[in-house]
């Protein structure tokens, strides 16, 4: 499944999730804020790519970095079949699992 994303400025995205399969997304305007469990937070700009490789890895953040204008992609996801395509992660498991958290900015 391919998906178009647009996120109004400073719009925080999606909580802590996961997906079924792996997903490789292009920024096409703007600053989106990337961290996945394990490595640090970073910007991927326009004309920038993201990639993750599903299943049980945690996306803790996809966030607008621009606190003044739009931010849009557009991400592929290869999903599971029989499972959901985004699963959001709760906070109990977000306790759990608090050690495979890079640490940085983000984290406290």
């Amino acid at each position: 499944m391919t998906i178009y994303v647009e996120w109004e400025p400073g719009d925080p995205g999606t909580p802590p999730q996961r997906h079924s399969g792996p997903a490789f997304g292009y920024v096409i305007e703007g600053a989106v804020r990337f961290e996945l469990e394990g490595e640090p937070e970073r910007l991927v700009e326009a004309g920038g790519t993201f990639w993750e490789p599903g299943g049980d890895v945690i996306h803790y953040q996809d966030g607008n970095a621009l606190t003044d204008a739009r931010t849009r992609f557009v991400v592929t996801m290869m999903c599971a079949p029989g499972k959901p395509m985004l699963e959001l992660v709760d906070e109990s498991e977000l306790a759990e699992r608090a050690h495979l958290r890079a640490p940085g900015p983000t984290t406290d």
